[in-house]
């Protein structure tokens, strides 16, 4: 890279530290492009930069905002790009740390996150040069250049629902919340609601704890933080075990790791179901303990947010991961593949076929609107 280049990184840096006390700077990588002139007008790849703001849980919370990190990083190996990331430490950092992305001159600005939703509007309604995509949120009235990257995980948590029923030996399953927000509350919809189709289909009575899709109602991490609360999350997944649950859906990021403590201590007694990414790629040492998990391709859609703005197809049309076309869905049952009787593999196909033709019909509210 060129002296110029790397002395205007240097300069966006320090305007970025200048924002804020509080929030962390953002980190810079370039790719070795050399820059090229650009017939269609957009930047070429040498002055192409992609960038990423993480929620307060950060980028190394082995789930959500770590496969959408995944995702920039294909991008700078895959299409040589400029790339930036700064990673918010508190929900107070959002607006400062997306404004620093804008002073750092990228072209994309992707943030991570429900949370980031209100910071991510403003700023892109304030720069209509800049494309903007965010992962979890779906904006009413958001301007063009922005890109919702959603996921209806409440099918790919539907299908979980009905695997725990199978599975559980006491007839009860847990899930518990980091936050009462849609995007949350989305994946505890469709696992009770599978639970409650095993039971229909099964005519058994399995309990779900932890979460009342009827009310709407449930349990949740203690604040501050609930999302990087592990000793919260630990506790919580706790209390659900404790009332009988042998098998527990955390969705709540970082905390979550609180309830793979807790499951791989019970000694096979208590077993989990991983949400985001395949735990047992991004918690090795649990997985032992994970039967299989909700995955959403964050990453995928994170890159190709990024491919289209550098290619200029770039528009402010959703995209909505289902499991029709791969979007989210479940991961390999890994070690627990053998335990899974091979009538139940095939109701999950089936059932995944009846979601997808709308014989099976689910009814959160926190579904994405298409």
């Amino acid at each position: 890279m060129k002296k110029k280049a790397l002395a205007a990184s240097a300069v966006f840096s320090a305007m970025a530290l200048t924002l804020s006390a509080c929030a962390q700077a953002p980190d810079q990588s370039s790719s070795s492009a050399s820059p090229a002139a650009s017939a269609s007008g957009k930047p070429a790849s040498g002055d192409f930069k992609a960038c990423i703001v993480s929620d307060s849980a950060g980028f190394t919370d082995k789930s959500f905002n770590q496969t959408s990190l995944a995702g920039l990083e294909k991008a700078a190996t895959d299409l040589k790009i400029n790339t930036a990331k700064v990673e918010s430490k508190d929900d107070k950092d959002y607006a400062v740390n997306i404004q620093s992305m804008v002073d750092a001159k990228c072209t994309i600005i992707v943030s991570v996150g429900f949370l980031l939703e209100k910071a991510t509007v403003a700023a892109a309604k304030a720069n209509p040069n800049i494309e903007f995509a965010i992962v979890d949120s779906q904006p009413e009235g958001a301007p063009s250049n922005l890109k919702p990257l959603i996921f209806n995980t409440a099918e790919s948590s539907f299908m979980a629902g009905y695997l725990a029923a199978a599975l559980t030996k006491t007839g009860k399953v847990g899930t518990f919340g980091g936050m009462k927000i849609p995007t949350v509350t989305i994946f505890m919809d469709g696992y009770a609601q599978g639970v409650d189709y095993y039971n229909t289909q099964k005519k058994k009575s399995v309990q779900v704890l932890g979460w009342d899709a009827k009310k709407q109602d449930g349990l949740f991490v203690p604040q501050p933080n609930p999302f990087q609360n592990v000793a919260g999350g630990k506790t919580t997944a706790q209390t659900l075990i404790n009332q009988g649950a042998d098998i527990v859906l955390p969705v709540a990021g970082n905390a979550g790791n609180g309830a793979l403590q807790v499951v791989k201590s019970s000694g096979g007694k208590a077993n989990a179901i991983w949400v985001d990414a395949d735990g047992c790629n991004t918690q090795p040492n649990y997985c032992s303990s994970i039967i299989t998990s909700v995955y959403k391709g964050m990453d995928v859609a994170v890159y190709d947010a990024i491919k289209a703005a550098k290619d200029g197809s770039f528009s402010g049309t959703p995209y909505v991961g289902s499991l029709a076309d791969g979007g989210t869905g479940l991961s390999p049952f890994h070690t627990f593949d053998s335990k899974i009787p091979a009538d139940l593999k095939a109701d999950l196909t089936k059932i995944k076929s009846d979601i997808g033709s709308g014989a099976i019909k689910i009814t959160s509210t926190a579904q994405p609107k298409k």
